[in-house]
This record gives structure tokens, C-alpha cells and sequence, in this order.
């Protein structure tokens, strides 16, 4: 197979069951659908973190975010780290970010990893801005807004995308499509916004054993006011965060409409999947915390789509997956090699047939020590709140690690009691059988998993050895020696 195209699509903070293709019966996303139609789904994909950037760390360089330290906002990919993007260039693909994301790459990293980047046509406008009265700026929610020719930072790089694909380069291309949406402040215009009855969408996930829920969480819904959010209030939320995917669900369209247009969809691969979910309501909470690792946030609705090239057509791999699964995947469809030790595993194996072993389990890891409390963000409103509780009580978002397999998710706290869910029994995991006498093994053998994985994961060797007795300048003799 001569070396694919790739078109890599990333929404933000989108759940995997807000899709069609995944199941949601109320929401309409054709053209994702289609896309998972063309390819392979993956239905038991987890991120590596909760939050935005380290998550991208984590799958750009197949790394977990402990390994080399990427565990906040504010330590991104430096230029001499290795990352996905730098490793297609150097094998010869030609590189172009359609938009300007500046929470992936620290200074220069950008520069180095592609060969264009930012915008065709340019945003009019920002993202956010006031909010209604009440209770709706700590649900995050912006509701309606005007549909009057203004660009946003997503429908920029969506045209940026579907201008440069009018004459994409001769040589192997990746076009990578990173997007806001559907990231609060929860806000769409017509027709997307008003898509969807409110009266017609369930209510989301209540509470469980709050007696048993990691403190977070009634922090929060102290903190934020939210706790007498009514369920018109909620599905009011939910509505617009449906409008929002219909909404990127239509780019997409666009943006695989013009790769049909360039006469490419026969040569490249397309990978639609986000970097973390979102609460939306579930628990009575809202946005996401850097140390939730629910399902609902961890979560990743990951489709792998290359129908031209011989690759699965409507597969469904129920496997357990990691996003740091996407570099070795990508690498070997395009027949480049990694120059760093990673701890990824290629999925091209599951593109052709689902049913192949893969992984026993999926780790998730989030938080921080008490210790770290001057690191964390103190971010301005509407996440005022949220960084506040942080940092006067630093061990609500203590370190913590989630190991998932095909029956159980298993949750170890640094600074309060662990959790046990019985995923095929509790999907939404509410109810923590932690401490059960029947299901001590289940615990130990999920416990000392963790253990192994952090063992073998807690760094990497370089790539290059220093030699062992460097020359060293040294004074003349009888010289004095410098300081």
C-alpha cells in the first residue's frame, strides 16, 4: 500500500454516547455515522487524562502523562520532545494545521512540527462572552447566539481546511482539524440550536452512594450553586450540547466533502476522536475535573475510517483501547517509525479483523499532590470557582489513576478511599462496591495492575547515550581553576 493521506478531525470535550454512531438514539450525527459506516469503531477507547492539554500530550507522543511530566495547562510539547506531527514531517509527509490551537505545543514546537499552520479565512469573532442571569454562567451556558456572519475560531478552520484541500500538495499530506467545539460555554446558533426538543431528551445520570463519591463532587456542586439545577435546566444544557455536535458534525461533512472533491478519498485515512468528555448534567455536575475519571469523561469516541485502502468497513471493536494508541496506528499505516520508546500498541491489527486480542486493560491518570498547589491554575471567570476550590483544598484534586477491563473500572485515590464499578451492571458508575468482601480479588488484581503499569510506564531512556567519560576543558596546569 503506498502511504496514505490523513485527515486527522479532533472536537473537544465531546462524550462518545453523544453520538449516534455510539449509540445515542436523540442526537443526529450523519456524517460522523457515515464515517464509522466507512471504518472502525472503537467502543471501548479511554483517554489518558481528563483534561485538554494533557490529553493531547498523551496521544501525540504516546506517552502517559506521568512519563515525562505532562500533567497540566502549562507544561506543553516542547520542540525537543518527540510528538506525532514532527515524526510524519521528518518521514516526508507535508504537514498543515488548519486552525490556531495554542494549548498543544509550547513555544517553537508548532514551528518545527509543521510546514503550515492558522488560517485561510479568519475568525470574526471570539469564543464566549456574557451570559444569561442566574444560575446559567456556573452551567457554563451561553444558549443561542446570533447567526450573523460571523466566523468563529471553528468554522475558520473548517474554511481554512476546505480552501487549502482546492490544491493540496502532490507528496503525502496530513491536514489536522482541531476544534473547540463542543468545549463550554455551552452556545450554537440557528438552526443547530434549536435542533432539539428539550421535553424529548432524559434527564441526565443522577447521583449515586454520595456517602461513597470522591469529595469533588458535592465540592463542586456546593461551590458552583448547582445543586437545585432543575431537570428543564439540565436538558436545556444538553440541548444546545447537541446542537453544538450536529453543528461539527456538518464540518466534518464539509471537510470530507472537499477531500471527495480532491480526488483523495480513495488515498486517506481519516481519524476522528476527541481528548476527554464532559459531565453534561451526569452526577449533577458540569464541564470536567483533573481528577474525574468517570466514563462520561474518559471516555473517547475514536473511528478510524480508510475504505480506499483496503482497511475495515462498519467494524466495531469492543477491545480495550488507549489513545496512546494512535501513534504507532498512524505510523504504521503511513510506514514511518517512531524515534522514541512509546507505549502505544498499533490498532491496524483491529482494522482488519475487531476481534484480535489487544489490551487487558485502559489507564487513565489526573490530579496532583498537595505539595503541587502553587503549579495549579488560578483561571478567571467562569472557572473562577473551579480554581478556587483547588487551591484552598488542594486534595480535592489529588492524584488519582483509573484501570479499566472489560467488566470492571477500578479507581485508586491518593488522598480518600478507592472505587470498584461493575461496568456492565452500572455503565454510569454510581454505585462504588469498593471493600465487598466478594469482590476483594477483583480489587487486588486491578490494584496490583496499576502497580505494574506504573512501574513499567514511570519513564523513558533517551534515544541517545551520552558517552560514558566526556572530555572535559580543563584548566592548564598550575592554572587557577574557575569557579
Amino acid at each position: 500500500m503506498s502511504r496514505p493521506n490523513f485527515v486527522i478531525f479532533m472536537p473537544d470535550q465531546l462524550r462518545a454516547d453523544a453520538l449516534g454512531a455510539f449509540g445515542n438514539p436523540h442526537v443526529s450525527t450523519p456524517h460522523i455515522d457515515a464515517l464509522a459506516a466507512r471504518g472502525t469503531t472503537f467502543r471501548n477507547a479511554y483517554v489518558q487524562h481528563p483534561v485538554c492539554s494533557p490529553s493531547r500530550a498523551s496521544l501525540l507522543t504516546g506517552w502517559y502523562p506521568h512519563t515525562a511530566g505532562h500533567r497540566t495547562l502549562t507544561h506543553l510539547l516542547k520542540p525537543y520532545e518527540p510528538n506525532l506531527l514532527r515524526i510524519l514531517k521528518d518521514a516526508g509527509y507535508h504537514l498543515t494545521w488548519a486552525g490556531m490551537r495554542g494549548d498543544t505545543f509550547a513555544p517553537g514546537a508548532t514551528e518545527e512540527s509543521l510546514h503550515e499552520y492558522g488560517f485561510a479565512t479568519w475568525p470574526t469573532v471570539a469564543y464566549g462572552g456574557d451570559y444569561p442571569d442566574g444560575v446559567w454562567s456556573r452551567l457554563f451556558y451561553r444558549g443561542l447566539v446570533p447567526d450573523d456572519g460571523r466566523i468563529d475560531p471553528d468554522e475558520a478552520a473548517i474554511r481554512t481546511a476546505e480552501t487549502w484541500l482546492k490544491a493540496p500538495p502532490e507528496e503525502p499530506w496530513v491536514l489536522f482539524v482541531p476544534l473547540v467545539a463542543p468545549h463550554c460555554p455551552f452556545q450554537v446558533e440557528e438552526p443547530w440550536f434549536s435542533q432539539y426538543d428539550r421535553d424529548a431528551l432524559p434527564d441526565p445520570a443522577a447521583p449515586g452512594d454520595r456517602a461513597r463519591e470522591p469529595r469533588y463532587m458535592q465540592a463542586i456542586r456546593e461551590a458552583y450553586e448547582i445543586e437545585g439545577v432543575t431537570g428543564e435546566e439540565w436538558r436545556e444544557v444538553i440541548a444546545t450540547y447537541y446542537g453544538m455536535i450536529s453543528r461539527l458534525d456538518d464540518q466534518l461533512g464539509r471537510v470530507m466533502k472537499a477531500v471527495d472533491a480532491a480526488g483523495a478519498a480513495d488515498s486517506t485515512v481519516t481519524l476522528f476522536f476527541a481528548d476527554h468528555g464532559e459531565y453534561l448534567g451526569d452526577f449533577g455536575l458540569i464541564e470536567k475535573w483533573p481528577s474525574a475519571l468517570h466514563d462520561c469523561i474518559t471516555r473517547d469516541p475514536l473511528i478510524i475510517s480508510g475504505p480506499g485502502l483496503g482497511l475495515g468497513e462498519g467494524h466495531n471493536v469492543e477491545a480495550m483501547v488507549e489513545m496512546v494508541d494512535l501513534l504507532p496506528t498512524v505510523l504504521e499505516l503511513a510506514g514511518a517509525k517512531a524515534p522514541h520508546r512509546h507505549f502505544g500498541r498499533s490498532l491496524v491489527p483491529l482494522l482488519h479483523d475487531p476481534d484480535v486480542p489487544h489490551r487487558t486493560y485502559a489507564f487513565t491518570e489526573g490530579g496532583f499532590t498537595v505539595e503541587e498547589e502553587d503549579r495549579l491554575e488560578r483561571p478567571d471567570f467562569p472557572y473562577d470557582r473551579k480554581g478556587a476550590l483547588q487551591h484552598s483544598d488542594p486534595a480535592l484534586v489529588g492524584k488519582a489513576i483509573a484501570v479499566r477491563d472489560a467488566e470492571w473500572t477500578y479507581v485508586w485515590r491518593l488522598y480518600e478511599e478507592p472505587e470498584l464499578y461493575h461496568r456492565a451492571t452500572d455503565p454510569d458508575e454510581r454505585h462504588n462496591l469498593a471493600g465487598a468482601e466478594e469482590h476483594a480479588a477483583v480489587q487486588e488484581r486491578m490494584r496490583e495492575a496499576m502497580l505494574r503499569w506504573l512501574v513499567e510506564t514511570a519513564d523513558v531512556l533517551p534515544a541517545e547515550n551520552d558517552p560514558r567519560l566526556p572530555d572535559v576543558a580543563l584548566p592548564a596546569p598550575g592554572a587557577t581553576p574557575k569557579p
